[in-house]
Order: structure tokens, then C-alpha cells, then sequence
């Protein structure tokens, strides 16, 4: 694990930095940390230590979405952490449990996709406008549709789960950048994608914090830079990795 702090209060825990970068984050809070996402499975022994090594206890486990690389040592974690809240939203949970489908117009659809099964329960469900600690829940639907991200109030750093990334290039989820083209081959709805793109670019964040790759100081002309090229090729009707 590669720990990295920013600022003054999110520290950025790595598993696999240099092959398969997946990104957790510690938010520090005046009663200790908040975790956002738990990695891939096998993730847990490795962020306990990180938060032990910066001295401070994780008081809420926070998910951004179900995918598996998010929620992977949740019930690990979960077992070695019994007091901690656990945050997510609704639909989380729901894909959580085994439910795969969606209402749209009126229709159940089929969310598409692998979304692992976990027994661990939220202790409370969040929905955009939520805060949890300095955390403003914002909602990111696109990669996945139960995606939100965190704005953290006190210095506007965005942790934005999948809705970017920055691993090979800053991209908005749907467009492939060919030397890690995950985020894009495991995105839900593009056109959503750059909805929510857009959004938390117009949240002016001092720093963007991924799943996949460094977090970027001063993000604002990468952020552009990433939506002007997904809104070229969705309004060129060309597909995000040509």
C-alpha cells in the first residue's frame, strides 16, 4: 500500500500503484477518520494499518458505489471495525443484497454488469444533498448508477469515485484512455457520465481525488479538457474510445 496525504485532510491509500492502481481515501475529522471506498478484496489488513500508522481510529465506512473494486474488503472491514458507521446510498445497498434492475419510464431494466454480493448492511443510507462529517454527498451517476461523490466543505477537495479518472489520463468515465481503459469498459451510461461530469466541475474543486490514479491539484482545466473530449464524441455520435 502506497499511503499519500494532501493538504490538510485526505490522505489517499493505494494498493497496486504501479500496475493496477485502486484508490481509497482517509478523511480526517476531529473524531477521526472517514473512509471512502474499501478497495479490492484483500484491501482491509492494508488500510487498517495505514490508519493506525497516522494514529487515528475509522469512525464511518463511506462507499461511493457497488462496483467491486470499491466495496471488495467491506465486510472485512466491517467485521475488524464493528463500531463504525456504514454509509451508502439506497441503490447501493440494493445491489448490495443481489438486486440488478432498474425502473425506467416505467419499465425494470437490468442494470448490466458484475456487481458482487456483500452481508455487510448500511447502519444509515445517504442521498445527494447529505452530509457526512465535512462531506457534502453529491450525486455522479453514469459509471454506475448508484455513483455519488464527496466535496469535502472545509477546503473543496472533490472525491469523485469513478466519475474521472486520472490513471494515464484525466478522462471522464466512458472514454477510454488506452493505457487503462477499465473505468470506461465498466461505465453504465455515458451520456449520464458527462451529466455528471459537468456538475462537479461547476463545484470549482480545488483538488480531484479518483479511484484510479493520482489526485490532482488545480484540476479545473483537466476537468475541461476531460468533458470537452466526451462531449465531442457523444454529440459526434462516436463512441468514447475511438
Amino acid at each position: 500500500m502506497k499511503v499519500t496525504t494532501h493538504g490538510d485532510y485526505l490522505i489517499q491509500v493505494t494498493r497496486w500503484p504501479l500496475l493496477f492502481p485502486v484508490n481509497v481515501y482517509l478523511v480526517r475529522e476531529d473524531d477521526g477518520f472517514t473512509l471512502i471506498d474499501t478497495g479490492a478484496n484483500g484491501s482491509g489488513p492494508g488500510i487498517l494499518a495505514a490508519a493506525t500508522a497516522l494514529g487515528a481510529t475509522i469512525r464511518r465506512i463511506v462507499l461511493t458505489h457497488a462496483h467491486s473494486d470499491h466495496v471488495g474488503a467491506l465486510d472485512q472491514l466491517r467485521g475488524a471495525l464493528p463500531a463504525a458507521e456504514v454509509l451508502m446510498t439506497d441503490r447501493s445497498a440494493r445491489l448490495l443484497r443481489g438486486e440488478r434492475t432498474l425502473e425506467i419510464d416505467g419499465e425494470h431494466v437490468t442494470i448490466p454488469g458484475r456487481w458482487p454480493r456483500r452481508v455487510t448492511r448500511p447502519t444509515h443510507t445517504i442521498e445527494p444533498g447529505d452530509r457526512v462529517g465535512s462531506l457534502q454527498v453529491v450525486a455522479a451517476p453514469g459509471h454506475a448508477p448508484d455513483q455519488v461523490a464527496f466535496l469535502d466543505t472545509r477546503d473543496h477537495t472533490l472525491i469523485a469515485g469513478d466519475a474521472f479518472q486520472t490513471r494515464g489520463d484525466v478522462a471522464v468515465a466512458g472514454t477510454i484512455v488506452p493505457t487503462f481503459p477499465f473505468p470506461s469498459l465498466f461505465t453504465w451510461d455515458k451520456e449520464a457520465a458527462l451529466d455528471s461530469a459537468r456538475l462537479l466541475r461547476s463545484l470549482e474543486p480545488s483538488r480531484l481525488a479518483t479511484g484510479h490514479g493520482p489526485v490532482l491539484e488545480d484540476p479545473l482545466a483537466a476537468m475541461d479538457r476531460a468533458i470537452a473530449v466526451a462531449q465531442r464524441k457523444l454529440a459526434g455520435g462516436v463512441p468514447h474510445g475511438a
